[in-house]
């Protein structure tokens, strides 16, 4: 039907609905390359859905007591370096692994993720690009990625701004729930290495680097490109701990494990630690990568730097002392770069520095 002169439209307010079906066209592979057999979903559908068991001869996985276990998260003002450098795909990495991550430390296995992208104006090519990202993730992961949400707002957003955000469902069985109760002193905490800055900090990071200015050189030479260092993904640890995780089915070796995000290891650890039990961490049992050396020259202070980021450390598990070593040898085999960063000991629940 023509549009009569003087009569407003959904468009004249900066909303285009076609450009939306553009964009679903072109996630379409996306979200089907994350599918098992338990999705029973279909593209373009108002809601997803999926099993939680299902009965195939050779593909048979079925959960006793199965409990749902759920987070949410986003990736914050790093997007404004995506957005800076131009490297938004990325940035979809990072938006299921804060989630994905943060239901792992109960031994959960992620089931489904869905995502929310709020702009001020429908770009389909850039919008399939972080989709894209977003279904990296979830291959990496294990799971679903069975739909999602793109608000076009721009009375909200400046002009190429948008944000990120992203949910994920996981289950874990009733008796394998890790949730710190049982760690005691003595136990040894494994620190698994981080990719970076992860998704975290990044105010502070924008702050540090408005101190670089224009200099051509950086004040610590990272021996890569500074986006690079910038703008790794975080890093995904799921497939690794899983498996450690199902190589211990009677025992309970893993007693509690930590996401380690905003607020670094003294933010983070302690969540999961029973009262009457301190993190003794010793600092020199790792090395922190270049960027955050880079960092903190810009002038921000060391106690500061361990108070805001991981600093290296992404994840950390809390292990019984005799399964230590053998802990350690199965998270290497599987790819990862461990750490014994230190021991648990009597005390009020903190993190003691040493």
């Amino acid at each position: 039907m023509a549009k009569r002169a003087g009569q407003l439209t959904y468009k004249d307010s900066g909303v285009d609905v076609s450009a939306n079906d553009v964009m679903v066209d072109k996630i379409g592979h996306a979200l089907r390359r994350t599918y098992d057999p338990r999705v029973i979903s279909r593209h373009g559908g108002f809601a997803g859905l999926m099993r939680l068991d299902y009965h195939e001869r050779l593909l048979k996985r079925t959960y006793r007591e199965p409990v749902l276990v759920a987070g949410s998260d986003g990736v914050g003002s790093k997007v404004l370096l995506g957005i800076e450098y131009k490297r938004i795909g990325s940035l979809g990495i990072d938006l299921v692994a804060m989630s994905v991550n943060d239901i792992l430390t109960v031994g959960a296995e992620p089931l489904l993720f869905l995502d929310y992208v709020a702009c001020h104006k429908l770009n389909p090519s850039e919008v399939a690009d972080i989709v894209s990202g977003v279904s990296a993730g979830c291959v990496e992961a294990g799971c679903a990625l069975l739909g999602g949400e793109t608000a076009e707002m721009p009375s909200m957003y400046s002009p190429s701004h948008f944000d990120l955000a992203g949910f994920c469902v996981g289950v874990v069985e009733r008796d394998r729930i890790i949730n710190g109760d049982e760690v005691e002193p003595g136990d040894v905490i494994i620190g698994l290495a981080s990719s970076g800055i992860h998704s975290n900090g990044y105010s502070l990071v924008h702050a540090a680097l408005e101190r670089m200015g224009k200099r051509k050189r950086p004040p610590v030479e990272l021996n890569e490109p500074l986006a690079d260092a910038l703008l790794r993904p975080t890093r995904i640890y799921v497939q690794p701990v899983l498996k450690l995780l199902r190589s211990y089915r009677r025992k309970k070796v893993v007693r509690a494990m930590a996401h380690i995000t905003g607020g670094g290891i003294g933010g983070n650890l302690p969540r999961v630690l029973p009262e009457g039990c301190a993190a003794h961490i010793r600092r020199d049992s790792w090395t922190p990568p270049p960027i955050f050396r880079l960092i903190q020259a810009l002038g921000v202070d060391e106690t500061e730097m361990y108070d805001v980021f991981n600093m290296g450390v992404g994840y950390i598990l809390v292990v019984r002392p005799t399964f230590a070593n053998a802990v350690m040898a199965r998270l290497i085999s599987a790819g990862e770069t461990a750490f014994r960063i230190g021991v648990v000991r009597k005390g009020r629940r903190r993190v003691v520095w040493r």
